[in-house]
């Protein structure tokens, strides 16, 4: 455990957390809506800092990041907790539930990665699995300690964090996958019970910031699946964001409390179909076998990365341009 940050004394004993849109209240010997912040006599106290439930060596296609070092490995580490209550999500065990964890300090997650590098086996830290926002403290003095030795700090989060903070991270941050659960306020409302705006705002930021940003939607039968929740979504990133940056759609399996079918296989290569006329890498992941991995040359067609199964097979790219029609590839080798 460890003091919180991004907070202040409230009336009769209250905390006030400045960390999330939220904005919780926070009685005595309570935690916040994450689960994880709660006060104890008057100080709000992180009860997840140098929590581990998950390390792993993934594929950074896994994030999912497809132009940032594509065919690079990164360590992967996450906590418990959320500050969504998302009914689909697909790592309960760890954001919904009191999973087990293990103690892990910034400093030995550093060297941890520096061993990885020195075998060529890693180039950073990601920050995944649950949501690494409400895992601040551990978060910030992991990815400044990273950073100082030359490494990448990666964050997979669904955007629902207070400028502030964001603010006090994205220097140390190199890279970030957002998840917008839907472009519809209505949605976040009822089904993740949080807000849409906060997570675009996040989105503007880090791209303001020169942070490499790319979009992940997952998308559920009947509930943020239309043609023109899809069009919104691509026109907003396009205008709002930049037309290079990565848009992935993303298959739902039933999980935790969901249990309609998983998504057709036409409706995501529609959507994919709709946000071509938009964004240049436009991309379907979570469904084995099935195309929509590859990164596409924007100009002539040209397969200039080809992918399988989280992995890179074939790089068709001299110094991030197309080797058929010399089109810059937006994308960080």
């Amino acid at each position: 455990m460890k003091k919180a940050v991004y907070w202040e004394q409230g009336p009769k004993g209250t905390i006030l957390c400045r960390l999330c849109p939220h904005y919780c209240v926070i009685q005595p010997d309570a935690a916040g809506i994450c689960r994880v912040r709660k006060n104890i006599n008057g100080e709000l106290i992180s009860l997840n800092y140098s929590q581990v439930t998950s390390l792993a060596l993934d594929p950074i296609e896994k994030k999912p990041l497809y132009h940032f070092y594509p065919g690079s490995q990164i360590l992967s580490v996450g906590t418990k907790g959320c500050n969504l209550f998302c009914g689909f999500c697909q790592n309960w065990q760890i954001s919904q539930a009191d999973a087990k964890t293990y103690d892990i300090t910034p400093q030995t997650l550093c060297d941890i990665v520096g061993e990885y590098s020195e075998k060529g086996k890693s180039i950073g830290v990601s920050y995944t699995y649950s949501e690494p926002s409400v895992w601040f403290e551990f978060v910030i003095e992991s990815s400044r300690l990273i950073n100082e030795k030359g490494f990448k700090n990666v964050m997979i989060t669904n955007g629902h964090i207070n400028e502030e903070p964001l603010n006090e991270l994205l220097p140390y941050i190199d890279a970030m996958n957002v998840d917008i659960k839907s472009f519809s306020s209505g949605f976040y409302k009822k089904i993740c019970k949080g807000q849409m705006e906060p997570v675009l705002q996040t989105l503007n930021i880090a791209k303001e910031a020169g942070c490499h940003v790319e979009v992940t939607n997952l998308i559920i039968p009947d509930l943020n699946d239309s043609e023109e929740e899809t069009e919104e979504l691509s026109k907003w990133i396009a205008k709002e964001l930049d037309d290079t940056v990565p848009l992935h759609f993303s298959r739902y399996y039933p999980a935790y409390k969901f249990n309609r079918p998983p998504t057709p296989i036409a409706t995501l290569k529609k959507a994919s179909n709709i946000a071509r006329n938009y964004l240049k890498y436009v991309y379907i992941g979570n469904i084995p076998g099935v195309e929509g991995s590859d990164t596409i040359c924007y100009k002539c067609g040209n397969k200039v990365i080809k992918r399988a199964a989280f992995g890179v097979i074939d790089v068709d790219l001299k110094d991030s341009k197309c080797n058929h029609c010399n089109a810059p590839i937006h994308v960080l080798l």
